[in-house]
């Protein structure tokens, strides 16, 4: 592995590689807030999607992920942006088979699932680009998929394309416990974050909150993502969840 793919995993899943910065502390209060959501019912499967591209998702649901898995949680990441999938790249896993090849029926659950260094992580990569991925997600096997999964891990965290482009996670959020909205302080359009929201919603999607991500705050030489001290009170820490 090259040293730039090596600097880039390290960004990516730096509540692996750095689990004690306030980034990571942040994706745990994540974690947390989800855990105190499930308080009147299960939350097991975990849908992660955004407004439109390079908004932050991708990188949210791995970090997700990984501090469930921490959390003793025997933990499943699923690839299923099928359009233009990353998760391979991000926890360097083989891509030849993986969600579209089992949804096609070319391949069984246990040829899909893929180890990772990190305990209690399994990944399950997108697989090669199919020429139908909204029909694939909604179908009956995805469906089934999912209840076969939740048999076997306690959390399921799902990375699905952006909402507003295409219709890929508004399908998919109905067949799952929850979803989260990550948006970007820099970059994400008011209306089209209302818009991705009402779209959610629309179809009865179990929305848990919205992430904010990239907001610059400076604080002890740190620019945190929403995680950060406010100015009026030097004690106390900014969330990076918060409900609908």
């Amino acid at each position: 592995m090259s040293i730039q793919n090596l600097d880039e995993r390290y960004s990516k899943l730096v509540a692996h590689w750095n689990p004690k910065s306030p980034i990571a502390e942040a994706y745990r209060t994540i974690r947390t807030n989800i855990q105190f959501a499930g308080v009147d019912r299960e939350i097991k499967t975990i849908l992660v999607t955004s407004t439109g591209p390079s908004e932050g998702k991708s990188t949210t649901s791995a970090n997700l992920a990984i501090v469930m898995a921490q959390s003793d949680k025997k933990t499943v990441y699923i690839d299923a942006d099928m359009r233009k999938p990353t998760g391979h790249h991000t926890f360097h896993v083989p891509n030849r088979k993986g969600l579209t090849s089992y949804l096609a029926g070319q391949a069984a659950l246990d040829e899909v699932l893929q180890s990772t260094e990190i305990p209690n992580l399994l990944v399950i990569p997108a697989g090669p680009i199919p020429p139908n991925p909204a029909e694939l997600l909604g179908s009956k096997r995805m469906t089934s998929f999912l209840e076969q999964l939740k048999q076997q891990f306690d959390y399921i965290v799902i990375d699905t394309p952006p909402t507003v482009a295409v219709a890929d996670s508004t399908i998919l959020a109905t067949q799952v416990d929850g979803c989260i909205l990550v948006v970007n302080a820099g970059k994400t359009n008011r209306d089209l974050a209302l818009k991705a929201k009402q779209q959610l919603e629309n179809v009865n999607a179990p929305l848990l909150g919205v992430v904010l991500n990239n907001k610059e705050i400076k604080g002890n030489n740190y620019y945190y993502y929403y995680y950060g001290e406010k100015q009026n009170n030097p004690n106390e820490k900014k969330g990076l969840f918060s409900r609908k």
